[in-house]
């Protein structure tokens, strides 16, 4: 549902997105993605001073002349987000969200890729798939991708649930999510993956991170893949106050720590920076370019920093 405070808050977003991409990369990101590679355009027949390595040789043998395979350079691009709201999406212990987050990174690009001419889509997924917006250009529809990050979460029972009770919140399931991708999206595309990646380690399912990490290397090999891991400070450390419950926001499982002990808060640090080391290994072991963003931090500078290292890389 529409709400006025919904789309008060999709024309701040939009605002301020448009805003940073003026002023502080409206270049970086052309330099960051345009240009990547070669799209193949068609064959034609040889003609003197065509390089000989261009030669089709399949065509030249099936037609008894000559002919070369031309190419072009990539100018379109698809920039498709790929966006985990579960229940976990929920937490934010201090400037907002992670979800909130989520759909302020995803505006910013997705308006950088409105600048330069591109196609934006999204795909919002939990345990299931939930959303799924084909790319397409234009400023009406870089508004519904943000209207729909927005929507979803401030809905407690979004009517995509395919009618499934709502006993507990959300789970994850990232491997549906990037098979789903890949069935739907067939040109190359520049996917980048939002989550906060709280499955499979969460639930010390080997299988589960050892499955994830096998569909998103199946993704990366057909496209360009950038993987932005959230996080909360009170994911990262724990405070030393005193005994507390935690809850799971995604089973509704629920347990009592001892958060006045070092011991304890160690642990659990310990924990949370293994976690951030496995998320970074894991990009970088399937060729995923990777961004680390706290909800209590800026994130513009490591964005762009993100940016200049995929230039310099070209």
């Amino acid at each position: 549902m529409i709400t006025d405070e919904l789309l008060r808050q999709v024309r701040l977003l939009q605002i301020r997105s448009r805003r940073t991409v003026n002023e502080v990369f409206a270049g970086e990101y052309s330099s960051a993605f345009k240009g990547r590679g070669m799209e193949f355009a068609e064959v034609r027949q040889y003609a003197p001073g065509d390089e000989i390595r261009t030669i089709d040789w399949n065509v030249t043998a099936r037609t008894g002349e000559p002919h070369v395979k031309r190419f072009v350079e990539e100018r379109e691009l698809t920039l498709m987000f790929v966006v985990d709201m579960s229940g976990s999406s929920e937490f934010g212990s201090q400037r907002r969200l992670k979800r909130e987050l989520a759909a302020e990174i995803c505006a910013l690009l997705g308006y950088a890729a409105l600048a330069n001419n591109d196609k934006v889509g999204v795909l919002i997924f939990s345990d299931q798939v939930e959303t799924y917006v084909p790319p397409k250009k234009g400023q009406n529809h870089t508004l519904r991708m943000v209207r729909e990050l927005l929507e979803f979460g401030t809905d407690p029972a979004p009517k995509k649930r395919r009618g499934r009770r709502r006993e507990v919140g959300r789970g994850t399931n990232g491997i549906a999510a990037l098979e789903h991708l890949g069935k739907v999206l067939k040109r190359k595309a520049i996917v980048v993956f939002v989550s906060d990646f709280l499955f499979g380690e969460a639930a010390g399912d080997a299988d589960v991170e050892k499955n994830f990490e096998t569909a998103l290397r199946i993704v990366s090999r057909r496209h360009d893949v950038v993987t932005v891991h959230l996080a909360d400070p009170r994911e990262m450390e724990m405070t030393n106050s005193g005994m507390i419950e935690l809850e799971d926001p995604e089973t509704g499982a629920r347990a009592w720590v001892d958060a006045g002990s070092k011991r304890v808060r160690r642990a659990f640090g310990a924990l949370a920076k293994r976690h951030e080391a496995q998320v970074r290994e894991r990009s970088r072991k399937v060729g995923a370019d990777h961004l680390f963003v706290r909800t209590d931090q800026p994130y513009i500078h490591d964005l762009v920093q993100l940016f200049h290292r995929r230039e310099r890389r070209r």
